[in-house]
């Protein structure tokens, strides 16, 4: 499966209709996100059932600063629309397919908890 180009106006969209979504941020003259993309590519290859998608972050100013990006590539992974994963750094192939194991398997139910559980006690 080709990755998909997120922006303003289809990120909400893409990462609220599919059940997980990784997002990396990149720039075309970041050697890292270079390097970083064909191990992205070849992943989105190999699981049919995961949303991968890039966001430029030359073109999507806006876009990279509502989620703080300092540093790219920036990997991002959601859930359920819950964001679960958000690093800095270019993966070797294996940590990428790591990473997507263990979104899959989370207990959502259990996140969801622990999520209301930490917001009320910093209410």
């Amino acid at each position: 499966m080709a990755t998909v180009a997120l922006d303003n106006r289809n990120f909400e969209e893409i990462v609220t209709s599919n059940e997980v979504v990784l997002v990396d941020f990149w720039a075309s003259w970041c050697g890292p996100c270079r390097m970083f993309g064909p191990v992205f590519e070849l992943a989105s290859e190999t699981h049919g059932d995961v949303v991968f998608a890039k966001v430029d972050t030359e073109a999507e100013q806006e876009l990279a600063a509502r989620f703080g990006i300092m540093s790219i590539p920036t990997l991002m992974a959601f859930r359920e629309s819950v964001l679960l994963y958000s690093q800095p750094g270019a993966l070797p192939p294996a940590a990428l397919e790591d990473l997507i194991e263990q979104v899959k398997v989370l207990d959502m139910d259990d996140v969801r908890r622990r999520v209301a559980e930490h917001e009320g006690a910093v209410s």
